[in-house]
């Protein structure tokens, strides 16, 4: 994600680098590269246009501390107009309503199917509310099928009348059943639309003045780029939605979705889709992806995905192995698992400061633990509850049923012994000393002037 509108990004700076000061000179040289990273990222070319002229005002209006070099208050000055570009803050969903309506839209094939169960999915576990999915899509083959798999892996039961063309009657009865069953939301997916056509959007229109969400959603494939604006555009002059979802984040995307469109239609990104698994959802931070885009990592979202997978108790009972050198291999296994809940390995790495660039070339598959699971799968319950007891012939067998080889088992018994080793010294530190560094790592990595 933005892989290569940051490494353009981080050129265009190097124009700075050896400055003393910075001239009107060496600042339009430097944003006349910016805006060419911009366009290249399928930037609207307005948007690029008025955001280097602002960050251009603003960097000739400002004196350089002796303490700061000129290419460290650039990246401050592009950091926060980035930041403001994006919407300047997280746009929470307003769910005042009992049940609250969240109403779906998008083209076909923007994932919205898909966004609706991940949304439904952190609703009930995040905020503790109890939602209900209605298929509204009565047009495209299996789409109700499609909705009620979705709404089985999270969970979440789907309202459907099959057969019922009429959308309106199918998302109000919909509604009466939540009123009457205390759900607390109730997200309507729509049919998505092949391109905007007079007939589908009266449809939407009319299906919104019936029910009067909440909320809005228009899901866009942020990998469309500069249509993805185009398509928004229309949507919001017909629908006048509240906020947007951009899915496929992950993907071989740009960019310039997100950083177009709230300018374009002046409405913010509430969520962003980073993978396939229905765990890959996150609120959408503009200073966080400002962060992420200029290389200084996401130690704030990174934090939030390891506490979304903590278990309080599960916590507990491992401290308390470790204190006794009893961390094993079952256990071994549930933080693996708990690692890949979190979502993309190489996505999770890159959010780790100074890390994404150093990893950017690198094919990070993301099933990296395979291996691991199939060579700690191999062994007995017993070698899994007792490490210690994995002599040579026990490894050999190992290999030869995960079908790995020796090395590999051997080099997984080191690397466990010394991760054993680490956590028991870590635990080590009580209580007060651990608080400390939970603390520390809530701290975001900064520019210079932050």
């Amino acid at each position: 994600m933005f892989e290569n509108l940051s490494d353009r990004l981080e050129r265009s700076f190097k124009i700075l680098k050896g400055e003393g000061k910075i001239t009107e000179i060496n600042v339009a040289e430097t944003l006349k590269d910016v805006r060419r990273a911009l366009l290249d990222a399928d930037v609207n070319y307005k948007v690029a246009k008025t955001f280097t002229d602002t960050v251009k005002q603003k960097a000739m209006g400002m004196n350089v501390l002796t303490a700061v070099k000129p290419s460290q208050l650039m990246v401050k000055i592009v950091h926060d107009e980035l930041t403001e570009l994006m919407g300047g803050k997280a746009a929470e969903l307003k769910l005042e309503s009992r049940p609250a309506i969240i109403l779906m839209s998008g083209l076909q094939g923007s994932g919205k199917t898909t966004f609706s169960g991940k949304l439904a999915k952190m609703l009930k576990e995040r905020q503790h509310k109890k939602p209900l999915l209605v298929a509204c899509d009565v047009y495209r083959p299996a789409a109700i099928e499609q909705l009620k798999v979705v709404g089985k892996s999270v969970g979440v039961e789907v309202y459907t009348e099959e057969g019922n063309k009429n959308v309106v009657e199918i998302a109000q009865n919909a509604i009466r059943k939540a009123k009457q069953e205390s759900y607390t939301v109730v997200i309507v997916d729509t049919a998505g639309r092949l391109a905007v056509d007079e007939e589908m959007m009266n449809e939407i229109s009319n299906l919104k003045q019936a029910i009067n969400p909440d909320e809005t959603l228009f899901v866009v494939d942020s990998m469309t780029g500069q249509d993805a604006v185009n398509t928004a555009k229309e949507f919001n002059d017909r629908l006048d939605f509240d906020g947007v979802v951009l899915t496929k984040l992950d993907g071989d995307t740009r960019g310039g979705a997100a950083l177009s469109i709230r300018t374009v239609v002046t409405k913010p990104i509430k969520f962003i889709g980073t993978g396939e698994k229905m765990e890959a959802i996150d609120v959408f931070h503009p200073e966080r992806m400002a962060d992420r885009i200029l290389g200084m990592g996401d130690v704030v979202s990174l934090v939030e995905r390891a506490q979304q997978q903590y278990d309080e108790e599960e916590a507990k009972r491992l401290e308390k192995k470790i204190r006794k050198n009893k961390f094993d291999f079952d256990d071994f296994m549930g933080q693996i698992q708990q690692i890949k809940k979190m979502g993309n390995i190489k996505d999770l790495a890159s959010m780790i400061p100074g890390v994404g660039k150093q990893i950017k070339d690198l094919d990070i598959d993301d099933d990296a633990f395979k291996g691991i699971e199939a060579i700690i799968n191999s062994m007995t319950p017993k070698e899994r509850a007792n490490p210690d007891i994995i002599n040579q012939s026990r490894r050999l067998r190992i290999a030869k049923g995960s079908g790995s080889k020796i090395e590999d088992v051997n080099r997984l018994m080191k690397q466990f012994d010394q991760t054993r080793k680490m956590m028991k010294m870590v635990s080590g530190m009580g209580s007060s000393r651990m608080a400390q560094m939970a603390a520390a790592m809530k701290m975001k990595g900064k520019s210079p002037l932050s």
